[in-house]
């Protein structure tokens, strides 16, 4: 009965969400495994291949497609920091809905995220908003 209050741990608010609602959904994904071994960072916005060429992987927002018949759609936001190497594709927990701090969202070599994929992660359930700075 000693023990009803313990501290198990802490965490740090890294403001990357926003709000409660809407209601945070995580899933599974795939990243596609990399030319040059990385880790992908908490935030990191990322889209899904699909067309003819697609293979249905998720990579960083702002990649290029690996051809004229893949296309590369805004999809999830990545949950946790994750190693990609170059052997494998690995698995990973993404949201794929839930109200986000865009500020606080990461892209490759600082790709400007368009309207036309903010509206496209918007119609998955996935909204930005400002978040008050943490105290």
């Amino acid at each position: 009965m000693t023990e009803l209050n313990k501290r198990l741990g802490s965490m740090d608010y890294d403001g990357l969400i926003a709000d409660i609602y809407p209601k945070l959904v995580v899933s599974g994904g795939t990243i596609r495994k990399l030319a040059e071994a990385a880790t992908i960072k908490r935030g990191t916005i990322l889209a899904k291949s699909s067309g003819t060429s697609g293979d249905g992987k998720l990579v960083v927002l702002g990649t290029a497609a690996s051809g004229d018949t893949e296309t590369l759609t805004a999809y999830a936001i990545l949950c946790d920091d994750v190693e990609v190497g170059t052997t494998d594709d690995v698995t990973v927990p993404v949201y794929l809905a839930g109200c986000f701090n865009l500020n606080k969202c990461v892209t490759i070599n600082d790709h400007t995220i368009t309207e036309a994929e903010k509206d496209a992660l918007r119609n998955g359930g996935i909204f930005f908003k400002a978040a008050a700075p943490a105290l």
